[in-house]
C-alpha cells in the first residue's frame, strides 16, 4: 500500500465513525418495533377457552400441569414394567459369538469394551484388570479372532494375547 491509499482509507475510517456517532446522539431515544403485531379475533383478548378451542382445532392437545404430572407418572409406571428384563429360565444357555478383529494400535481397555458390546463378557474394566495383572497388556496380538461367551477369561486371553 502506498502511504496515499492508506490516508484515504483513514479518512474512510473517521468519517464513519463520525456519521455514526452522529446518527447515535442525535436519533431517537426510544427504538420502535418493526414487528407486525398480531390481531386476535375482534381484536379482543381470547378466553382461556377460546384459546383451547383454537389450538385443539389445530392439532395441539392442552394439558393442566396436573394433568400433565398424571400422564408422566402413568407413563414411567408402564413404561417400568415393559422394561423389566424377563428371568432367564435355568435350563437356557445363550451362547454369543462375535468375530474380533484386533488392529495395531488398540489397548485391552479396546479389546474389553468390544467384548462387553458383543455380549461376550460382563465387563470390559474386568477384563482389562485381568489382563493387567497378567502382565499382558503389551502383548496384544493384531488378527481376528471368534470369541463365544461360553468361552473361559483364560481361553479368550490366550487366543487374543501372544
Amino acid at each position: 500500500m502506498t502511504p496515499n491509499s492508506l490516508r484515504i482509507f483513514a479518512i474512510g475510517l473517521l468519517v464513519a465513525t463520525t456519521l455514526i456517532s452522529a446518527v447515535y446522539i442525535f436519533g431517537p431515544s426510544e427504538a420502535k418495533s418493526t414487528e407486525k403485531t398480531t390481531k386476535t379475533v375482534n381484536s379482543a383478548k381470547l378466553s382461556e377457552d377460546e384459546m383451547i378451542d383454537q389450538l385443539a382445532s389445530k392439532g395441539f392437545v392442552i394439558h393442566t400441569k396436573d394433568e400433565w404430572k398424571n400422564y408422566l407418572t402413568n407413563n414411567a409406571k408402564s413404561a417400568e414394567k415393559t422394561e423389566k428384563k424377563p428371568e432367564k429360565k435355568s435350563d437356557e444357555n445363550i451362547v454369543y459369538r462375535t468375530i474380533l478383529t484386533v488392529s495395531s494400535g488398540m489397548t485391552s481397555i479396546d479389546v474389553g469394551t468390544a467384548l462387553e458390546r458383543g455380549n461376550i463378557i460382563e465387563s470390559g474394566i474386568d477384563f482389562y484388570k485381568e489382563v493387567e495383572k497378567r502382565g499382558l497388556e503389551n502383548d496384544l496380538r493384531p488378527g481376528t479372532f471368534e470369541i463365544e461367551s461360553g468361552m473361559t477369561t483364560d481361553e479368550m486371553i490366550s487366543i487374543i494375547f501372544k
